[in-house]
């Protein structure tokens, strides 16, 4: 006998809309055809045309309402607010106890798919919070808000914890406010927290012209005006645009009533003066919710070029901000107790920037998967996970660094393959490209990154780091130099003086190795793989007692570091690139790191 397969379910992540009349039995029951009447003509004036409009379909109608599915939760809550909208207008001249009002409730989730008709708990979810919505309101899941914080044009109101019929566990809703009336009569029945603009969301302020020259002011507009520019290329960011900024140039501005107008968390602001043949520029960043300063810096150059001098300004705060921003959000999800996916794609990200030790590196990728649990379709925790296996591959963390490698390459070129304008993601893949013997090609993946954002002081860390593959080492120095040029005190400039003191080894320059190995530890003593490569310099120098010290200290962030560990994750094949990495294993020997 023939076994039948299984017939096929199908199945897929929507959101889904759901929606009924307020009050429709007792309206039916005062007057069954003005109301049946009034309803279709809203259905077609206003609710159809609303979600054609944003990608939907309604699904089925249920008599005193409809089902509705769209492929964004952007465009599920647009246009509900659109039809909620054009309802209110068409009839604000009715009786109120005659109005026909509309309660939506929107959720996120995957759902089983019939020609007529979608079933599963996503669905339910969405009814339930239709049922909490007030008349004219729309209330959507946590799994919603996730997807549209920040995108929508609207506030929320969050409801907290809903436990909601016949659905297991408690629901997180948020509640949109339409107007302070509706979101206060939400207020008594849950928690209102503090509407929450969107994460990462800066305004740059007008730089204050202390030159007491008018001629100078095209120079500070000009410093305002490209930061801003180079800001918005920082991932998941939200920068208000230059025009609405400049609204507030010359007048005393009350900096949290800022952060309330324009819906942003942080202000940058700051001040330029020229003197004599200097220019000194001074920044801070500050919480519009507290009003606290979180962070300050002053540059003082002597001037040669303004144009040169104001890209140079503008790259150094945009690196430094994009580390200072990351860390502020980061702290911000600590503090959630439902953390979104880019709050643990931000947690992740913080945590790669502290050190590359074992136990950061782990809780760096345990953040992002379970930032990809969340949400599967986030690219940047996608990029950030691919980061964490390539900095475990190169950095002698693992006995498998090539599996590492070629799942970090296949994660990229899948991002880039959905994402072909992600910096971030050209400069990794040109990153694992240059470790995996492949250098040519990650210089061109690395220039396609500066392309993109010519901030991107890494890409030209990582061209430095390809010149050492190539045999090249004394044309490393140059490449990272402009990374410091770029970002001086970048998180990762540790890893560049590390490069420089790499490439004077190939050069047989020992003693310049030397210092740019001390002068990385200063920076980041928590890297272990910087006190192996001083630990080898060192033995080479006949500096034996030096050299077991560093050796010791590498060991014990990474105890698991051995020799041949080393050579088997020591790319490249070039003779002069072969001849230093056999030096550099020689050295480790007379350290005392072990064999392996």
């Amino acid at each position: 006998m023939v076994q039948e397969r299984p017939v096929r379910v199908e199945r897929r992540l929507s959101a889904i809309l759901a929606a009924d009349v307020a009050g429709y039995s007792r309206l039916m029951h005062d007057d069954e055809e003005a109301t049946h009447t009034k309803l279709a003509a809203l259905l077609t004036d206003a609710v159809v045309p609303a979600i054609a409009e944003h990608g939907g379909r309604i699904v089925k109608n249920t008599g005193d309402g409809f089902l509705a599915e769209f492929p964004s939760a952007v465009q599920a809550v647009r246009a509900a607010t659109q039809f909620q909208t054009r309802i209110k207008e068409l009839t604000i001249a009715e009786a109120e106890d005659r109005r026909i009002a509309f309660r939506v409730g929107i959720n996120v989730g995957d759902v089983i798919v019939e020609p007529h008709d979608i079933f599963g708990d996503g669905v339910n979810i969405a009814a339930r919070l239709e049922s909490i919505a007030e008349p004219g309101g729309i209330c959507i899941s946590s799994s919603a808000h996730d997807h549209v914080r920040g995108k929508v044009g609207v506030e929320f109101a969050d409801l907290g914890e809903q436990n909601l019929k016949n659905i297991a566990l408690p629901v997180r809703a948020f509640a949109v406010v339409r107007d302070r009336s509706s979101a206060a009569t939400q207020a008594e029945r849950a928690r209102l927290s503090p509407l929450s603009p969107p994460r990462l969301s800066i305004v740059v302020l007008p730089f204050a012209n202390l030159s007491g020259d008018p001629e100078q002011e095209y120079f500070v507009d000009g410093v305002t005006e490209s930061l801003t520019a180079d800001l918005s290329r920082i991932t998941a960011s939200f920068v208000i645009g230059r025009h609405t900024a400049f609204t507030y140039k010359g007048k005393a501005v009350d900096l949290k009533q800022i952060g309330h107008e324009l819906k942003v968390r942080y202000v940058l602001e700051g001040s330029v003066q020229r003197g004599g043949n200097r220019l000194r520029v001074n920044v801070q960043l500050i919480d519009t919710e507290t009003g606290a300063h979180l962070w300050a810096d002053r540059f003082d150059k002597p001037i040669a070029d303004l144009f040169e001098l104001q890209d140079e300004i503008v790259s150094k705060l945009a690196n430094q901000l994009e580390v200072q921003l990351t860390e502020q959000e980061a702290r911000r999800s600590e503090r959630s107790r439902h953390p979104s996916s880019m709050d643990l794609y931000f947690q992740g990200r913080a945590w790669l920037n502290k050190a590359w030790t074992p136990e950061y590196l782990a809780q760096a990728r345990g953040s992002f998967e379970r930032a990809l649990a969340v949400d599967p379709r986030n690219i940047d925790a996608r990029v950030g996970s691919a980061a964490g296996d390539l900095i475990v591959g190169v950095s002698y963390m693992s006995n498998d660094s090539a599996a590492l490698l070629a799942k970090a390459e296949a994660t990229l070129t899948k991002v880039l393959s959905l994402a072909p304008n992600h910096a971030f993601a050209h400069m990794l893949l040109g990153a694992t490209l240059i470790s995996t013997n492949r250098p040519a090609q990650g210089i061109a993946e690395c220039e396609r990154a500066l392309a993109l954002d010519r901030n991107l002081a890494e890409a030209h860390a990582q061209i430095g780091r390809a010149k050492l593959v190539l045999g090249l080492g004394v044309e490393t120095e140059g490449h990272v130099n402009m990374a410091l040029r770029l970002s001086p005190r970048d998180v990762f400039s540790n890893h560049w003086l590390s490069f420089i003191g790499l490439a004077k080894l190939q050069i047989k320059k020992d003693v310049e190795a030397l210092g740019w190995f001390r002068r990385s530890v200063e920076i980041n003593p928590n890297d272990p793989p910087t006190y192996f490569v001083l630990a080898a310099t060192l033995a080479l120098l006949g500096s034996l007692d030096q050299a077991s010290t560093a050796a010791r200290a590498g060991l014990a962030i990474n105890p698991g570091f051995t020799i041949r560990r080393f050579r088997d994750g020591a790319y490249g094949d070039n003779p002069t690139f072969l001849a230093y990495r056999n030096r550099l294993s020689e050295g480790m020997r007379l350290a005392g790191i072990p064999e392996g």
